[in-house]
C-alpha cells in the first residue's frame, strides 16, 4: 500500500486487533521509514515492513520519447511539466541496512527476490521474511534462496502485481488455484492475497493451504489509511465500477478502478519505475484538481465491498 495509504497508525491499528500490520517502505525515504517503525513499535505490536526489490532495467528510448509525447495533452491541461523518465532503486541498501538493524517482526519483498545472503541475514535477527510471488517458478526460486515464507498474490490483488519479470505478461491465475498450485510445490508456509473482502475469503485461502492471508484494498477506506480524498470518493463512486490491468501509470502491471488514464494508454510499455517518475506531476495535479479519471486509483477486484470503518473493526470482521 505505498504511495499513501500505509501510515503507522493504520499498521499500529491490525496488529493492535490480532492481525500483523504492514509498513510501506516504497518511495520513502530510510529516515522515513525509519521514524514509522519507531512510532508503531511505540504502541507496542508487532510490525512488518515491505521494501521494493527493482532490478535494473532500460527501456528503449524511443519508446519513452513516444510514450511521453502521448502524455503532454495531459500536461498541458494541467499546466504540469513531465517527469524524468529514470531507473532508481528505491534506497534498496540503505533500506535493507535499515532492517537489519532495527530487526521488525517481518520484511517482505516486493518485485523480485534477494538473494541468500541478505535472506539468512535477516532470519539470523529472528526476522520473518517474506516473498510475494505470481507463479510457481517464482515460489520455488523464493525458497531455493531461502524465503521464509511466501506472499502468493493473486491476479486479483490490488495495487502492483509482484511479477518479478516486468516485461512479462500477467498471469490470470485465479487465487485458490494459484495457492493451491504452490502449497504442493513448496514447503514454505504461504499467505494469499488478492480480492480478499471478507471473513469467507480469507477462510477459502485458508481450505486452499494458506496459512495467513494478506490483504490491502478493505483498508483503503480505514480511518487509519491516508488514501487521498480523490481515492477515496472514487472507491464509493458508481462510475468506477470496474478494475483493469494497466502499466499506463507507472510501467509495471497494476490493478486500479478503470478510468480515462488507462483507457487512452492500454498500451502504455514496460519501465518501471521511469513511467512511475515521468507520471508523478500528472498524478499528483489530478489529486490536487480532484480529477479522478487521471489518477492512479489502486483497487483489487472486491473494491465494491471496502468499508469506511476503523481498521481494527476491519481487522476483526476478516476474522473466519
Amino acid at each position: 500500500m505505498a504511495g499513501g495509504p500505509s501510515t503507522p497508525g493504520l499498521a499500529a491499528a491490525v496488529s493492535g486487533a490480532g492481525g500483523l500490520g504492514f509498513l510501506a517502505a516504497g518511495y520513502k525515504t530510510p529516515d522515513q521509514v525509519a521514524a514509522e517503525i519507531e512510532t508503531v513499535r511505540a504502541a507496542s505490536v508487532p510490525v512488518g515492513v515491505n521494501l521494493f526489490l527493482v532490478e535494473p532495467y532500460q527501456p528503449d528510448d524511443a519508446v519513452l520519447d513516444e510514450y511521453r509525447r502521448s502524455l503532454e495533452p495531459d500536461a498541458a491541461r494541467f499546466g504540469v511539466d513531465l517527469g524524468e523518465p529514470r531507473w532508481d532503486d528505491d534506497h534498496w541498501q540503505a533500506k535493507l541496512d535499515l532492517v537489519l538493524d532495527l530487526r521488525p517482526d517481518a520484511v517482505s519483498f516486493t518485485f523480485g527476490c534477494p538473494g541468500p545472503d541478505v535472506l539468512r541475514a535477516l532470519a539470523d535477527r529472528d526476522v520473518l521474511t517474506t516473498v510475494t510471488v505470481t507463479s510457481v517458478s517464482e515460489a520455488r526460486a523464493a525458497v531455493d534462496r531461502g524465503a521464509g515464507s511466501l506472499a502468493v498474490q493473486g491476479h486479483e490483488a490490488g495495487g502492483h502485481r509482484g511479477i518479478w519479470d516486468l516485461r512479462a505478461e500477467p498471469d490470470r491465475t485465479p487465487l485458490l488455484d494459484l495457492v493451491a498450485e504452490v502449497v504442493a510445490a513448496v514447503t514454505a508456509p504461504v499467505a494469499a492475497a488478492g480480492g480478499l473482502t471478507d471473513a469467507a475469503g480469507v477462510a477459502s485461502v485458508l481450505a486452499a493451504g494458506a496459512v495467513a492471508a494478506q490483504v490491502g484494498t478493505p483498508y483503503l477506506l480505514a480511518d487509519e489509511a491516508g488514501t487521498n480524498p480523490v481515492h477515496r470518493a472514487a472507491l464509493t463512486d458508481q462510475a468506477f465500477p470496474e478494475t483493469v490491468l494497466t502499466r499506463a501509470f507507472t510501467g509495471r502491471w497494476a490493478r486500479g478502478l478503470a478510468n480515462r488514464f488507462t483507457t487512452e494508454h492500454r498500451d502504455a510499455p514496460a519501465g518501471y519505475p521511469h513511467l512511475h517518475h515521468l507520471t508523478s506531476p500528472l498524478r499528483a495535479a489530478a489529486v490536487a484538481g480532484g480529477d479522478a479519471q487521471a489518477a492512479s486509483l489502486w483497487a483489487g477486484t472486491g473494491h465494491a465491498h471496502v468499508p469506511a470503518a476503523p481498521a481494527a473493526e476491519i481487522t476483526r470482521s476478516l476474522a473466519p
